[in-house]
């Protein structure tokens, strides 16, 4: 123990750094390492894919004519009846009245890549004169928190094209909540859809 003499209750020490020195003159100072000494509390990394997407997501919501979005269902089953056609059109679409002369299979594409290939995907359809074509999403079993991320997406791509008059959800036998029917408008040489 060490005999260090306590000032008196009412004195102050004029120096209180001698007070503390003289606690560790006989401290031994640790070596010096050459390892890294953080500066300042560790910052996370900003999340910019995340912050991207929700900046697309709002524009997309902002240039969405509320016509257009009053089609999308608002559960999960995607779903979607041009303004002004029967109700029996949608059906027709959904027991797989139209056979599917193509499809798109958008597994492993980001958002950007997806749209992208949707679009040309649908000019050439239309130039091919299809009219009921499939487009695969996927149900989001690769994707963080298990969500389909391109299905909502796709959603209003597709009600955003003139040349889209329908689409609903895939019969299973068909890719089911993992894919999308389309049905297209046909070209003007053509009849009318019955």
């Amino acid at each position: 123990m060490s005999t260090r003499r306590r000032p008196p209750a009412g004195d102050h020490d004029p120096d209180p750094g001698a007070t503390f020195r003289e606690a560790v003159r006989d401290v031994t100072p640790l070596r010096r390492s050459a390892r890294a000494v953080p500066v300042g509390p560790r910052v996370p990394p900003l999340p910019l894919q995340r912050m991207r997407d929700e900046r697309e997501a709002l524009a997309e919501s902002l240039v969405l004519p509320a016509a257009v979005e009053a089609g999308i269902g608002t559960g999960e089953e995607l779903v979607f009846l041009r303004p002004g056609l029967p109700r029996t059109l949608l059906r027709k679409l959904r027991r797989g009245h139209w056979v599917i002369q193509d499809h798109l299979d958008l597994h492993g594409h980001t958002s950007e890549q997806a749209r992208i290939a949707v679009a040309e995907f649908l000019a050439a359809c239309i130039r091919r004169g299809l009219r009921c074509v499939r487009i695969v999403h996927g149900k989001g079993l690769r994707s963080r928190n298990r969500e389909p991320v391109l299905k909502g997406k796709l959603a209003r791509w597709l009600a955003l094209r003139d040349e889209v008059l329908a689409y609903c959800e895939a019969r299973p036998v068909d890719g089911g909540s993992g894919a999308a029917m389309v049905l297209l408008k046909g070209s003007e040489r053509k009849r009318p859809i019955s």
